[in-house]
C-alpha cells in the first residue's frame, strides 16, 4: 500500500512520520486481500488554522481508495499523536465492516 502524508500549518517531525507509518503497516494486514498497487492512504495531519490555540486544534484525516470505495476518517483532539491514534482507529474500523461486507456479499451470490 502505498500512502502520501501532507501537513497543513505544522512541519512534521520525524515522531510524527514514525508513527503514521507504525499506524499505516498495522493497516496493511486488514487490506492484504487487495493487491498493494490497488490501495492507496492519503493522510493530512495538522492545524485547521493559525489562530486556533485552545481546544481540540489538531486534527487528522485519513482518505483510504480500496477498490470499488473510498473510506474516510477524521478525528480531532488537544493533542496531534491522540488525534492520529482515533484516527486510524476508525479506519481500522471501517476496513473491517467493508470486507465483512465483500465477504458476506460472496457467500450469498454462492448460496
Amino acid at each position: 500500500m502505498k500512502y502520501i502524508l501532507q501537513s497543513v500549518n505544522i512541519s512534521i517531525s520525524p515522531s510524527i512520520q514514525a508513527l503514521v507509518e507504525a499506524k499505516i503497516n498495522s493497516l496493511e494486514r486488514f487490506v492484504s486481500r487487495f493487491s498493494p498497487e490497488a490501495v492507496e492512504a492519503r493522510i493530512e495531519v495538522g492545524k485547521p488554522s493559525r489562530h486556533h490555540h485552545t481546544g481540540p486544534v489538531f486534527y487528522a484525516e485519513i482518505n483510504l481508495k480500496v477498490p470499488g470505495k473510498l473510506l474516510r476518517a477524521e478525528a480531532t483532539h488537544l493533542d496531534l499523536n491522540s488525534a492520529i491514534n482515533e484516527a486510524f482507529k476508525e479506519m481500522g474500523r471501517q476496513i473491517k465492516d467493508y470486507k465483512e461486507k465483500l465477504i458476506t456479499k460472496t457467500k450469498t451470490k454462492r448460496s
